[in-house]
């Protein structure tokens, strides 16, 4: 078995932990495999000399993307603040474009995947990329199917992954992929990382994610949600209690909060069970009735769809009342 030649491209505005947290999870990996079945990892640049990441710290590249020729195992684009003007760079796409054809899969970190899109690599693909800008890939990129409640989604042979140290649970997938489960959950152990995380991306508060209506009628039926999430909230409940019909209410609703009623309320009902499972020890039944759920197994399906776990497991990962 030969070594893996990893790729990390790097631009001026970079941010450093979607570099570095990858990077080590596969240092961390070669360590624990034979000599020369590992890891061979470089990092190229647009152009020659150190590359200054976003908050001032200058990284030196092996080469640059000019010199990085040959065939590759894993085409890494990392993200930052300086992914807009890195996208811009007609020479660096091309690159992109050409470099992905010699590797065996393609990944992005964060807002990387901005680059991979603009190459057109992610045509035809569900992706996902930092939460704060998964409305922009939508937009730029109507190709693209955004996948925004994931920590990383793979499509074939490209890997895209959510916020910066999502990054480092999409090498670790990576890893497994290529040296099997053993591996990944010693370089799991070794980091303190899960070896699946659970849940998804959606770690943040769904009133402040949710874009704020500039509509008083809209705002009072937000806030009336919240206090009773047992009760009736059907669409024509919450047009009633904002006095208008119920087609008006669910258009002017995901106008100026980008979803509908139905999707809010089930949005803030998940969420609410999730601070419960966190910090009290009520039972699954209990807090499936209080958050309006009806019974466990709804909560435990919705739990599933929206998180990727169980309700039990969730609690079992992030309880404070142990």
């Amino acid at each position: 078995m030969t070594q893996r030649r990893i790729v990390f491209v790097v631009y001026p505005r970079f941010q450093l932990l979607d570099l570095t947290g990858p990077h080590e999870v596969f240092g961390q990996a070669a360590e624990r495999l034979p000599e020369g079945s590992g890891y061979l990892v470089e990092i190229v640049a647009p152009q020659p000399g150190a590359v200054r990441a976003s908050h001032g710290v200058d990284v030196v590249p092996t080469s640059t993307v000019q010199r990085c020729g040959g065939p590759l195992d894993t085409l890494v684009v990392v993200g930052g603040p300086g992914d807009r003007e890195a996208a811009d760079d007609e020479h660096l796409v091309r690159w992109l474009r050409a470099a992905a054809g010699r590797a065996r899969r393609v990944a992005s970190v964060c807002t990387g995947a901005f680059l991979l899109a603009r190459a057109g690599l992610l045509d035809g693909r569900r992706a996902v990329t930092h939460w704060g800008s998964c409305e922009r890939l939508a937009r730029e990129y109507p190709q693209v199917t955004v996948a925004p409640d994931h920590i990383f989604v793979r499509d074939g042979e490209v890997w895209t992954s959510a916020g910066v140290t999502a990054g480092m649970d999409l090498a670790l997938a990576l890893v497994e992929e290529d040296h099997g489960p053993e591996v990944s959950r010693a370089v799991a152990r070794q980091l303190v990382m899960f070896v699946q995380r659970p849940g998804g991306q959606a770690q943040f508060s769904t009133q402040l994610a949710a874009q704020r209506p500039t509509r008083e009628p809209l705002r009072e039926v937000q806030a009336w949600v919240t206090g009773h999430l047992a009760d009736d909230l059907t669409v024509r409940v919450l047009a009633e209690r904002a006095g208008m019909s119920e087609r008006n209410l669910t258009r002017v609703f995901r106008a100026e909060t980008g979803r509908t009623p139905a999707a809010y309320v089930e949005t803030v009902r998940v969420e609410a069970a999730r601070a419960l499972l966190e910090t009290t020890d009520t039972t699954v039944d209990a807090i499936a009735r209080v958050c309006g759920f009806g019974t466990a197994e709804t909560l435990h399906r919705r739990f599933k769809h929206t998180l990727g776990v169980t309700p039990g497991q969730y609690r079992h990962h992030f309880s404070t009342a142990r």
